[in-house]
């Protein structure tokens, strides 16, 4: 009976990690020369087109100036990240241009500021996750 409830508590747990996990391609290679569209953030309770009304942030990565480009859905802005393996962070934002479009742009700054880890699913989406757990969802919009 012991050995029944050790079972049934490890396959309850497998499939409980499995659903709140996002397979990765491994392919660091699908996040450059690609940009990058946001289609979902974690945590505001303003719905997302709500937060971007008019553009969605996006992002673009240079490999040779180990800089990210894009738009916080209003701003243009530039940023140093770091990669080592799966985890990535941001530098803080550098020059941006200055119209105030609402919350959005603010929420999306800050989220950055809390990612730790990054993969491109098996969907050739963009995860970026903190503690494993997906804060932002991008789609690829353009190659380069």
């Amino acid at each position: 009976m012991k050995f029944l409830q050790v079972l049934s508590a490890g396959m309850l747990l497998l499939f409980f990690t499995a659903c709140s996990t996002t397979k990765s391609t491994g392919n660091k290679e699908n996040l450059f020369n690609n940009t990058w569209e946001l289609e979902f953030i974690s945590g505001p309770r303003i719905a997302f087109e709500g937060l971007f009304p008019e553009k969605k942030p996006q992002l673009t990565f240079n490999r040779l100036t180990q800089e990210v480009t894009g738009t916080d859905g209003c701003n243009g802005y530039t940023s140093s990240y770091k990669i080592v393996g799966d985890s990535i962070s941001f530098g803080v934002p550098g020059p941006t241009t200055l119209m105030y479009c609402g919350e959005g742009e603010k929420i999306f700054l800050a989220m950055l500021k809390n990612i730790k880890t990054y993969n491109v699913d098996e969907n050739g989406k963009l995860n970026f996750l903190y503690a494993n757990i997906p804060m932002m969802r991008f789609k690829r919009v353009m190659s380069r």
